[in-house]
């Protein structure tokens, strides 16, 4: 039994180690050990079938590590294979991180929900809203397009504009109830070039042309999802309310508290080689992605994408959430900021919603389990990446889940969420 314990102490110290989440044995803390594997024989299968070049997966309950894995390749050219400390653009899972950006300001009395962006940013003062132009020879006037999948930008339509019925507040922006960029007249709208973000723009520079674009409906008639603007957006917010630039703030207030040391907006000249490759799935198997940094930046730092991180990096930020806002004696937020932030702001009837799954102020939530199909609690929260990263904090079982891929894969990130659920035995 003692060379037992022995044997597991050494394994934990690596992962105690690299990160401020302690490891412990998984039966210590409810967790199967054997169940547990079915995540790597999923992930391995995604692997063998040309879906994916690897993944590295990280499994936190009760605040301790008790499942990480890589396997697969970090890049199909060399082969180099995937490491535990390889590190992953995980594009739009920022936008969590500028919401607790966001809470910590109001808790401080700097920001306030229902505040409009124009209090922070003129700009936004009189907003206008995009309608679809009437069909030539048709009668009466064309319906709206459908949302762009993920505020894409698909062909611009003809469109006019109208008044704003009200101002687009803090709460549109991180609910994405706004409209902003949120569709393909927006989206289009944004293209002018007098609005476009130029090469050499900082939040201060480009965030205020904003307010010249059109939004995609009235704020808050439906859901649909702002890739960039909305939380860039938020982004200078913080940086108005804090007097500190998003980087330093993020660093200094968020990162440095959880020990975040490796996640940043830009990797160091050490750190580029343990960056992942990305690739997309096509009719000829995996397509390397030959600009993958178009979120990272060293001048522009989005508040909706662009951090580039390891597993054991990340998953702090998730197990404190968990914790109901603090690690290791570092409280961040207040438990009931932290319910606020995962109680359901949009129902999932809302157009634009899915069934099951509502969305709170910066991230998904489970509100119906059932409908979703999934093994996860109700009140379960989180967000994905468009490269393919994933994570999830269950506050009912305490459990945190991180996935970490560098290929867009919906069923991929169920399938992590139901293998990781279902290793809870007590």
């Amino acid at each position: 039994m003692k060379k037992q314990v022995l044997a597991f102490a050494l394994l934990a110290l690596p992962l105690a180690a690299a990160s401020s989440v302690p490891a412990a044995k998984p039966e210590d803390v409810g967790v199967s050990s054997e169940r547990l594997q079915r995540i790597s024989q999923m992930l391995q299968r995604r692997i063998a079938a040309g879906e994916m070049s690897g993944a590295v997966a990280i499994v936190a309950r009760k605040g301790k590590i008790v499942h990480l894995e890589a396997q697969g390749v970090m890049d199909l050219d060399s082969k180099k294979p995937m490491a535990k400390d390889t590190m992953f653009r995980v594009a739009s899972m920022t936008k969590p991180v500028t919401g607790l950006a966001i809470m910590m300001m109001i808790e401080e009395g700097r920001v306030r929900l229902n505040d409009p962006v124009s209090r922070y940013i003129p700009e936004f003062k009189n907003l206008k809203v995009a309608v679809a132009q009437a069909t030539p020879g048709g009668r009466g006037g064309a319906p709206p397009p459908p949302p762009a999948a993920a505020g894409g930008r698909g062909a611009a339509p003809n469109f006019y504009t109208v008044p704003a019925d009200r101002e687009v507040t803090v709460k549109d922006l991180l609910t994405h109830l706004s409209g902003l960029a949120s569709g393909t007249m927006s989206n289009s709208s944004i293209q002018n070039p007098a609005i476009s973000r130029k090469p050499t723009d900082k939040l201060a520079d480009y965030i205020p042309r904003l307010g010249n674009s059109a939004l995609e409906f009235q704020p808050g008639s439906r859901w649909a999802y702002s890739a960039q603007a909305g939380f860039d957006t938020l982004g200078r917010i913080v940086e108005i309310a804090s007097g500190m630039p998003l980087d330093q703030f993020f660093r200094q207030r968020i990162f440095d508290p959880l020990g975040m040391k490796e996640i940043s907006f830009w990797p160091s000249e050490q750190q580029w080689p343990r960056v992942a490759s990305v690739y997309t799935r096509g009719a000829n198997g995996l397509q390397k992605n030959q600009n993958p940094n178009g979120m990272s930046s060293q001048v522009y730092f989005m508040g909706s994408g662009g951090l580039i991180t390891t597993a054991e990096d990340y998953i702090p930020f998730g197990v404190m959430l968990a914790n109901g806002g603090q690690l290791n004696g570092k409280r961040l937020l207040s438990p009931k900021t932290v319910e606020m932030m995962r109680a359901v702001h949009v129902s999932d009837t809302l157009p634009g919603r899915q069934p099951g799954e509502g969305y709170g102020l910066s991230v998904r939530v489970v509100n119906d389990h059932a409908k979703r199909g999934t093994l996860l609690s109700d009140g379960t929260f989180g967000w994905s990446g468009v490269y393919g990263t994933h994570f999830f904090v269950d506050p009912k079982e305490q459990m945190v889940g991180v996935l970490l891929v560098q290929t867009s894969n919906q069923e991929v990130n169920l399938d992590f969420e139901n293998m990781v659920a279902q290793s809870i035995i007590e």
